[in-house]
């Protein structure tokens, strides 16, 4: 199959060298000149201990990327996942679409699949694959297992089949919107616990955080149409027991940084790579109030990321909330 990967950032890069084996690939960089740079070294600047497999080819000419392709997986941030589709719709290219990022379109705050929608049209062909899956073990070749979701399910199982690889799983779904909201919302937990770990809370706290935190997003998701049950798998509870506690996760390096007093700046620029918790905190929010959906954790990491609230004393506000029962919704 001809696939066209869309974004040669970390996801991108793992992404290449996972299906090349299996698949004739373009990998697609804005940049035509990093585009050759990368084609030259087989490697890219954000998983440079990633090499690119040679039958892997790579471009900076985006409708030459599309040519002949099959699927296109769209492995930019989330903030560049309109502009890549409208770039799709302007070259006349229908090309059915899976989408690699996580998390909410800055001040839309729709899903990708809802920008999708409004930029495609709504019969177009899309999928979001998402679960607990960093990129560097997927570039090594370590197993990896995740979730390929659409509202088309026959597209959903075709799809899914024609991505799996020995080291990499993938399941399918037709609960897109459950996919999609717990690969968004666990970023924002991750930096939750980022912050109880630099503070010296104990493992005792970080579960804590993650098992509440399962329940805010699966409260969420289950109010936007998810099903509860997809929270309790790979792209749920999988995807956030990974990027609360795993070394490798960006956003769980930015709540660690925010509890030793770091500003979140330098934090971002020590990175060199998106933390969508950061961005998706504040679109979480706000879909959460418009959705009359209680999410504490989400707002104080809020509190602390855009409202200059210390973190202890946004962990402060937290403990003293009053007990509940713990399935209250």
């Amino acid at each position: 199959m001809r696939l066209a990967v869309l974004g040669a950032g970390a996801w991108g890069t793992a992404l290449t060298v996972a299906l090349t084996e299996a698949h004739r690939l373009r990998l697609w960089d804005r940049d035509p000149a990093r585009a050759s740079e990368i084609a030259a070294h087989r490697r890219t600047r954000y998983l440079p201990d990633a090499v690119l497999p040679a039958r892997a080819e790579v471009t900076g000419d985006f409708a030459a990327a599309l040519d002949g392709a099959e699927i296109a997986i769209v492995a930019t941030p989330t903030a560049g996942l309109r502009a890549t589709l409208e770039r799709m719709r302007a070259a006349g290219r229908r090309v059915p679409v899976v989408f690699a990022c996580k998390g909410f379109e800055q001040s839309s705050g729709m899903l990708a699949h809802e920008v999708a929608a409004e930029v495609l049209g709504p019969d177009a062909a899309v999928a979001a694959l998402s679960g607990p899956s960093f990129a560097q073990e997927v570039a090594r070749g370590l197993p990896t297992a995740v979730t390929l979701a659409s509202a088309d399910i026959a597209f959903a199982r075709e799809t899914a089949r024609a991505l799996h690889q020995r080291r990499l799983r993938v399941y399918f779904s037709d609960d897109v919107i459950g996919v999609e909201v717990g690969g968004a919302v666990k970023n924002v937990t991750a930096i939750a616990t980022g912050i109880s770990d630099a503070l010296g809370l104990g493992l005792n706290a970080r579960a804590a955080l993650v098992t509440r935190g399962l329940a805010e997003v699966t409260r969420l998701g289950v109010r936007l149409g998810g099903r509860l049950e997809t929270f309790m798998g790979l792209a749920g509870a999988g995807d956030l027991i990974l990027t609360c506690t795993g070394d490798l996760s960006r956003n769980r390096r930015v709540g660690l940084g925010l509890g030793r007093g770091e500003r979140l700046n330098a934090i971002l620029a020590g990175l060199g790579h998106v933390a969508e918790g950061v961005y998706t905190a504040r679109e979480v929010e706000s879909r959460a109030l418009a959705s009359g959906v209680d999410m504490p954790i989400n707002r104080a990491v809020s509190d602390v990321l855009f409202r200059s609230v210390a973190p202890r004393d946004a962990v402060e506000e937290l403990l003293a909330r009053d007990p509940k029962s713990e399935l209250q919704v």
